[in-house]
């Protein structure tokens, strides 16, 4: 009954659309508009702003700090440990993902990074340095490719008004 008056507080107060079968831990905090896929984990104490959209299979565990109208792509899974063990205590270190800022689908996301404001991630990427601000970064491990990238560079609008 509990998770049913979770739920509901979330779609209907909120305007959080949550699909099936998502996980989400009690003290996660979710801002408003965001969409959230089926099998996503939010892990305990999660931060995660306005208007984002978190694809399938996202994992988020304790830690992670997102920002407003970000995109975590499908298959997307962040870490909380450099060494975890399966006995004893986890040094949980704390990542970042600031506003605007895109992770392509299948990426890893290493503990302790930042990923700046407006940066993309593109797929498959393991991220395990900090992305500044602007910054497009690809391959394993992720490479900046363009650094500086505005919005709206390559848009369809734009490029018919050029």
């Amino acid at each position: 009954m509990l998770e049913f008056l979770r739920r509901l507080y979330r779609k209907h107060w909120l305007g959080i659309r949550e699909f099936k079968f998502t996980n989400i831990f009690p003290s996660a905090r979710i801002g408003k508009g965001c969409t959230i896929a089926s099998y996503v984990e939010i892990g305990d104490g999660v931060v995660i702003g306005n208007r984002c959209k978190l694809g399938a299979y996202a994992f988020i565990p304790k830690g992670v700090a997102i920002g407003n109208e970000v995109f975590i792509g499908p298959r997307t899974g962040f870490t909380n440990d450099l060494y975890p063990k399966a006995v004893g205590e986890w040094k949980v270190r704390e990542t970042i993902v600031e506003d605007g800022a895109s992770v392509g689908s299948g990426c890893t996301i290493i503990c302790g990074v930042r990923i700046g404001r407006n940066a993309r991630i593109g797929a498959g990427a393991v991220v395990t340095k900090d992305v500044a601000d602007y910054e497009v970064v690809v391959g394993v491990p992720a490479r900046p490719i363009r650094s500086k990238w505005m919005p709206g560079f390559g848009d369809k609008d734009q490029e018919a008004a050029g």
